[in-house]
């Protein structure tokens, strides 16, 4: 950027390629030396009543006398304009940031700087529930897309000074504004400087939401099904594991914010928990896990006992699902893996589909999987009680669903195969992965391998906050953890 208010200008619209929301407001300062000065916008992030009220009735109003550009910046930045955010520009890439975020750049001709003035109005949603995340009791408050209102909502629940935002900025052409949040003196210093390094790595182009950073803060060498980065759109979720020394990541453009360290215990937690009466906490929780566990293991183990083992079943049902097998042409491996891909589909079509078809996909897979495959002989009543039951069981822990889905048809292939024995094995080989997975150093499995007594008040169970509130345990603290404390 050199001092020439012509050439700056004519730089920032060969960058923009004359595009038609750069707009250039000209005018000329009251001096004696008429000094040029120019007002930098993009049509539809900043809010035009506020730059001509704020910016520009000011400037063309005030007298600089015989001040000299440098000068007359100056008085601008200290005396004339009234916007509680200014931030000096010096370069031309800065320029385009700042006008690309809502603000209004204010270039004077002969200046070797420029400001930018916090302007910012573009639309944007309102603060409301979260659809991913519902509780009982507590907040309806969930992130929105916009940034500052993001950080707001963790600053109202925190109101200290160890709270700490950092900017950083991702994505080579989208130019992504992310905010580092943490507590200071509750964070370890090697994980703060291990996402720093992580986020500094990213090489995306483009980041346009939470999920496209998960790669590059996952630990190397230890991948998994499961992943080793929270996503949260509750900020009272956020602000509690802040307490713990967790670091908060905030994506400007999403309302989903990036929660590490991240354990897997931690699946089968909600608000609500810590709402309720503990002894309500504790049965949520089991029955969280055992629906977790029936939606992974329920189709495999059924597979396998109707293909290997009938003697497991029980006489009465071991008559009742024989003749609903001998009924159906497919082999009960091949039916189950066809009716929870059928069940896949339509999941994905009712996602996807505008909401007032949502009922017709319903009444359909009803009429066609239900009632019509069944009457027809396709596929038996057991396999699809069965995978109803496991499909049922797989949204009590809507956060897990994506390792669910595969490991549950990974389990019925195996168990088709091999029968109980293949299920043994592969149910091994998914523990050992997840014993050997971190988080930013810190074991996946945490409080349940590596085993902490203090940590198992709020696992399965949940103590009263008596307990829970006398002693908040540091992330960084716990068994086996790699980055401790710096």
């Amino acid at each position: 950027m050199n001092n020439s208010l012509k050439e700056n200008i004519n730089e920032l619209k060969r960058m923009f390629n004359n595009s038609a929301d750069f707009t250039v407001r000209d005018m000329k300062l009251k001096s004696q030396s008429n000094i040029n000065a120019a007002i930098i916008t993009i049509e539809g992030m900043c809010s035009k009543e506020v730059v001509a009220i704020s910016v520009i009735n000011p400037l063309l109003e005030y007298d600089f006398e015989n001040a000299d550009p440098e000068k007359a910046l100056q008085i601008i930045l200290k005396k004339v304009l009234t916007s509680s955010e200014i931030v000096e520009v010096n370069s031309l890439n800065e320029a385009v940031s700042f006008s690309t975020s809502g603000f209004a750049v204010l270039a004077v001709d002969g200046a070797s700087k420029m400001l930018a003035i916090g302007t910012q109005g573009f639309s944007f949603r309102s603060v409301s529930e979260p659809e991913s995340e519902v509780v009982q009791r507590g907040s309806r408050e969930g992130f929105t897309e916009p940034l500052r209102i993001n950080m707001t909502l963790i600053r109202r629940r925190i109101k200290s000074p160890d709270l700490v935002f950092e900017t950083v900025t991702v994505g080579s052409s989208s130019q992504t504004q992310l905010m580092i949040c943490y507590l200071q003196k509750r964070v370890s210093e090697n994980i703060l400087k291990e996402v720093r390094k992580r986020l500094a790595e990213c090489d995306l182009k483009t980041v346009l939401a939470s999920g496209y950073l998960s790669d590059y803060l996952e630990d190397k060498g230890k991948k998994s099904l499961f992943s080793g980065v929270g996503i949260s759109e509750r900020p009272d979720t956020v602000c509690g594991k802040l307490t713990e020394g967790r670091v908060a990541i905030l994506v400007d453009g999403t309302p989903a914010v990036i929660v590490v360290p991240r354990l897997f215990v931690e699946e089968f937690q909600s608000v609500d928990d810590y709402s309720n009466r503990p002894y309500y906490a504790a049965f949520i929780r089991i029955l969280k896990y055992i629906s977790f566990f029936a939606a992974v293991f329920l189709p495999g183990l059924y597979t396998a006992f109707a293909q290997f083992h009938p003697e497991y079943f029980p006489t009465g049902l071991l008559i009742k699902t024989s003749e609903a097998l001998l009924q159906t042409p497919l082999p009960v491996t091949l039916e189950v893996i066809l009716i929870i891909f059928l069940y896949e589909i339509m999941r994905e079509a009712g996602l996807r589909i505008p909401k007032p078809l949502g009922h017709a996909v319903s009444i359909v897979g009803a009429l066609v999987i239900g009632e019509s495959a069944v009457s027809s002989g396709i596929i038996s009543s057991s396999s699809l009680m069965v995978v109803a039951i496991a499909a049922i069981c797989s949204y009590v822990t809507s956060a897990l669903y994506p390792p669910i889905m595969v490991l549950r048809f990974a389990f019925v292939i195996v168990g088709g195969i091999f029968g109980l024995w293949g299920i043994v094995l592969l149910t091994c080989v998914v523990i050992i992965n997840m014993c050997g997975k971190t988080s930013f150093g810190v074991p996946y499995m945490s409080s349940l391998a590596p085993f902490s007594m203090r940590r198992m008040r709020d696992v399965f169970v949940r103590t009263n906050w008596r307990n829970l509130g006398k002693y908040t345990i540091k992330v960084q603290k716990f068994p086996e953890t790699e980055e401790n404390d710096a």
